[in-house]
């Protein structure tokens, strides 16, 4: 029901567009959010946006680089990513949270992305 796009292989510095889609059009009533997985690594928090925008939560290691948005017309979350660096490297995935408003754990979220491989070269 979600499908994540964007990734790819970029320089450090460089810029990316993830977005996730998702195919059943209720998923728009609910909070969405981005987190990454490095190998070896536990699943990492990287930003949460409520139904209409109105909260937006961002982990610590992404603030200030990265921006999460939203198209409910769309039924699509967007991940716009800058100055990235290597330590960003990742596979992203996008996920539902049916019971909260934003969130930053991953257990609160139902639905999931299958990933999107995001590869930040030095």
């Amino acid at each position: 029901q979600l499908v994540e796009s964007g990734g790819g292989l970029v320089q450090a510095g460089g810029s990316l567009r993830l977005s996730c889609v998702a195919s059943a059009p209720y998923l728009r009533t609910y909070a969405m959010g981005w987190f990454r997985q490095a190998p070896g690594n536990e699943r990492e928090f990287v930003a949460s946006i409520s139904t209409r925008s109105t909260q937006i939560l961002y982990g610590d290691s992404v603030k200030g680089r990265f921006t999460i948005s939203r198209d409910n017309t769309k039924n699509t979350l967007y991940l716009e990513m800058s100055n990235l660096k290597p330590e960003d490297t990742a596979v992203y995935y996008c996920a539902v949270g049916v019971h909260v408003i934003v969130s930053a754990s991953a257990n609160e979220y139902d639905y999931w992305g299958q990933g999107t491989q995001v590869t930040v070269s030095s």
